[in-house]
């Protein structure tokens, strides 16, 4: 029996919509109506630094007006810590957690390096791969600072519907992540995993940017016996710089203009003639992978 999809968008509210977060907006959008499903809107707001006042209203004003609307209530992680405790509690009676006492500066001074005696070993996601210093119990003296789970070598390997076959062993190329940062606050890996299935989703569509993360998440999602979306990481967006389209690399905010932009971005050219109002409803019929680019990343 065929699940019913249900996809989800999760911006972090450190500012409005701009284009590269439209075009993850959109993507997802487009594949869940494509195919009959629901889209769900969750609201990452637990990393409260980074969090703008008033960023979350503005992001459903800008999505409303773009014309895409949302199955349900606003879902916000900042309410959902009682879950993300329960599943952390689950993992530390399983016996897949540690403390780490160790500093950034540790981990440097401790972190692998390549058998060439070259640079730091970096995980993908440009981290330095955590050496499993307090991996059999704290050093001598240290405090405990952050909550790790453990890893192994055994490579997890799922298939993206763009890029086909990953694998990454977490534990070669990431080492033993952190769940619980040393200022207290739930990681990211851990809150989206637990909000993905507490949600139902069956599909997640995002930028190409965090595929690397994906191994990660199945990792816990194997942990907490929750079931794995099918994966699709589109292209993200990036300037002429290179570098991803962010509040961090002052991306301008969306507008109305981008939205054609946007969808030939996807591979889905605008046809002469359509009416503003028919544009999306258009876009939904004609959604298709087979479309999409397979390069990660293109400037916008």
């Amino acid at each position: 029996m065929l699940r019913a999809y249900v996809g989800r968008f999760a911006p972090s509210p450190s500012g409005p919509l701009h284009f590269g977060s439209l075009l993850a907006a959109l993507a997802s959008w487009l594949d869940a109506r494509a195919a009959g499903g629901s889209w769900l809107l969750r609201m990452e707001d637990l990393d409260t630094p980074r969090v703008q006042a008033g960023a979350a209203d503005a992001i459903l004003r800008q999505l409303d007006a773009f014309g895409l609307r949302w199955d349900g209530a606003v879902t916000y992680q900042s309410a959902r810590n009682e879950l993300y405790r329960a599943a952390l509690d689950s993992l530390e009676r399983a016996g897949m957690t540690y403390w780490c006492g160790c500093s950034r500066s540790e981990i440097a001074d401790s972190a692998l390096v390549f058998s060439n005696g070259g640079d730091q070993a970096l995980a993908p996601d440009g981290a330095r791969i955590y050496p499993g210093t307090c991996r059999n119990g704290l050093a001598p003296g240290n405090k405990p600072r952050a909550l790790r789970v453990r890893t192994n070598p055994e490579p997890i390997r799922f298939s993206d519907r763009l890029r086909g076959e990953f694998a990454q062993s977490v534990e070669r190329e990431v080492g033993d992540f952190v769940l619980r940062r040393a200022d207290g606050q739930v990681a990211y890996q851990l809150a989206v995993v637990v909000d993905d299935a507490a949600q139902g989703v069956t599909d997640v569509v995002r930028g190409a940017d965090l595929l690397e993360s994906t191994a990660r998440q199945i990792h816990l999602q194997r942990l907490l016996g929750v079931p794995t979306p099918c994966y699709l990481h589109v292209p993200v967006a990036v300037n002429a710089a290179g570098e991803k389209l962010s509040k961090q690399t002052r991306a301008p905010d969306a507008t109305m203009q981008d939205m054609t932009r946007a969808l030939g971005f996807l591979g889905l050219q605008r046809p002469a003639g359509i009416a503003p109002q028919e544009l999306l409803a258009w876009a939904v019929q004609v959604w298709d992978l087979a479309k999409l680019p397979r390069c990660r990343a293109l400037q916008a």
